[in-house]
């Protein structure tokens, strides 16, 4: 093709895109169609701007709609389509385990340059999904595998358990509180140990005891669970769950609660004390600037409550001047580093001193803990 051709043609596509763009709807519209498996995929088309916009997409355990964990990744996607220029694609309901393989790579065929796995389970299927397409960058919530178009990134959640520790410490009565908790990984087993030795600041005698759901989020089973720890006479409920199920079960047994993931106070405002929240967004809108500059590369990250990733949801009103005074003090020290939830040496559910060790690979439970670290 010459140039005069050459110039024609794109004078010519110009002219025919600005008519497209004058006649065209509304950019801001939001399409619902059905992914793979029958989960629900929701594509969000960005406004303005000149250039393309960066396919991203984020693949979650549990639906958007839980109010809890996958609520509040949804939230950071939200607040990354707000500030970016980007056409988002959430998969929601996807299970954990090989089969979620084909979801990632169905998602990087499809054009997707960004893809956030915001559940455990998806790690290694994630790891060989990137392996697959080299030129896609994903990012895994909650994990320790990486490669070098994977990265992983969470939160110091132990931070928050352990003030909310001590606002359930200060609540019960018993001395029982119960703790409703999902499956015995490392994230779940340090959040219960920080949120013990938050609950003994407050009153050393208190124990913590566990029940385990095997499950993220299915009200009914977690319910259950909440109820078996009431009738064993706990007066406080927490929980690694992300439903609200044990928080209402607490609440109909006029006892108190420390939810997760989300301010649920709506959900059971009587019982609610406090719970340790996330804030995504920053994180999300980050990365997705550096894979669009070019500039990203695989890390770890590991947010916390001093850069905002990590803090506590408002208190109940049943959390006394003291109590708040008290847990403010221990955050504020926490975010200067002149404290760790988590000491070392640390004591061990046995009451044997031990090293801490690495808390990413954490199989014990400490001092005042009721249960088997093991499920």
């Amino acid at each position: 093709m010459n140039l005069r051709n050459w110039r024609f043609l794109a004078i010519l596509a110009l002219a025919l895109s600005l008519i497209a763009a004058a006649c065209g709807g509304d950019d801001d519209e939001t399409a619902t169609t059905e992914a793979s498996g029958g989960e629900t995929e929701t594509t969000a088309a960005p406004s303005g701007g000149d250039e393309e916009p960066l396919k991203v997409a984020f693949v979650h355990v549990g639906p958007v709609s839980d109010k809890g964990w996958s609520w509040a990744h949804d939230q950071g996607a939200k607040y990354l389509e707000a500030n970016a220029n980007v056409e988002v694609t959430t998969l929601e309901s996807i299970p954990e385990g090989s089969d979620s393989q084909r979801v990632f790579e169905d998602l990087a065929a499809d054009g997707n340059k960004l893809i956030f796995g915001t559940s455990f389970g998806y790690m290694e299927p994630m790891l060989a999904a990137a392996e697959n397409y080299p030129d896609v960058v994903f990012e895994h919530a909650t994990g320790f595998m990486s490669s070098e178009n994977m990265g992983n990134y969470f939160g110091a959640a132990e931070e928050g358990r352990y003030l909310s520790g001590m606002a359930a410490g200060a609540a019960t009565e018993s001395n029982l509180i119960g703790y409703v908790a999902a499956f015995p990984i490392p994230e779940v087993l340090r959040g219960i140990n920080a949120f013990t030795l938050g609950v003994r600041e407050v009153k050393p005698e208190a124990q913590v005891q566990v029940v385990w759901t095997s499950t993220w989020f299915d009200p009914p089973v977690e319910k259950t669970a909440a109820e078996s720890l009431l009738d064993a006479g706990a007066d406080v409920i927490a929980m690694h769950q992300d439903s609200a199920a044990p928080g209402q079960a607490a609440e109909a047994a006029g006892a108190k609660w420390v939810g997760y993931n989300t301010d649920m106070t709506e959900f059971a405002e009587t019982a609610w004390l406090t719970a340790p929240i996330w804030d995504w967004g920053p994180f999300y809108l980050k990365t997705t600037q550096e894979v669009a500059a070019g500039t990203w590369e695989s890390a770890a990250y590991y947010g916390n409550i001093a850069d905002g990733m990590v803090d506590l949801a408002p208190y109940g009103e049943s959390v006394s001047d003291e109590t708040i005074a008290l847990i403010e003090e221990r955050k504020q020290q926490i975010i200067d580093g002149t404290f760790s939830v988590l000491p070392d040496p640390i004591v061990d559910q046995d009451g044997n001193e031990r090293e801490l060790g690495d808390i990413f690979s954490m199989n014990y439970f400490v001092e005042g803990v009721i249960g088997s670290p093991t499920g």
